[in-house]
């Protein structure tokens, strides 16, 4: 199967998984190299908490972003109103999500999500529909976290809090 064939089946069964959750979704039709523009994969809202996804999947292990990539997820997130969320599937396991701030950062600059830390520490679909419920200390932590990591910039920082 072509590589992109694969990536955009996994995007659609992530946006039929949070549909099946109760979450407004869809995936943005140019998000990848169809556009210029960067956009996630997935957008999906439940009217409290929205997410912006990039959405990753691999059969073997680890998971590779570039810095490019999860700047460009936390740009857009920001600017839209929504909660950056990388979401990962490896084979015969289900989606795990990470706030960008959680991801370990290479010595070139990219992030990594090893199988073993997205089953132990990866929020799951139901993880994402209780944040909805009152998880605004946490979106705090991670935004500071991010800045510590240089994800996000003291301005930056300021506008999403």
């Amino acid at each position: 199967m072509v590589r992109n064939e694969k990536g955009d089946r996994r995007e659609r069964e992530l946006v039929n998984r949070l549909d099946e959750a109760g979450f407004a979704v869809m995936r943005a039709p140019a998000s990848g190299a169809a556009t210029t523009r960067e956009l996630p994969d997935v957008l999906a809202g439940d009217g409290d908490v929205f997410y912006a996804v990039e959405a990753k999947s691999s059969a073997g292990d680890p998971i590779y972003l570039t810095g490019e990539e999860v700047e460009a997820l936390v740009y857009f997130s920001q600017s839209f109103g929504a909660r950056p969320k990388i979401g990962v599937r490896f084979d015969r396991e289900d989606w795990y999500f990470f706030h960008p701030s959680d991801l370990h950062v290479t010595d070139g600059g990219n992030y990594r999500v090893k199988k073993e830390t997205a089953l132990d520490e990866g929020d799951t679909i139901p993880d994402l529909r209780a944040a909805g419920e009152g998880d605004d200390d946490a979106d705090v932590e991670g935004v500071l976290q991010a800045v510590a990591r240089g994800v996000l910039s003291v301005e930056e920082a300021t506008e999403m809090l």
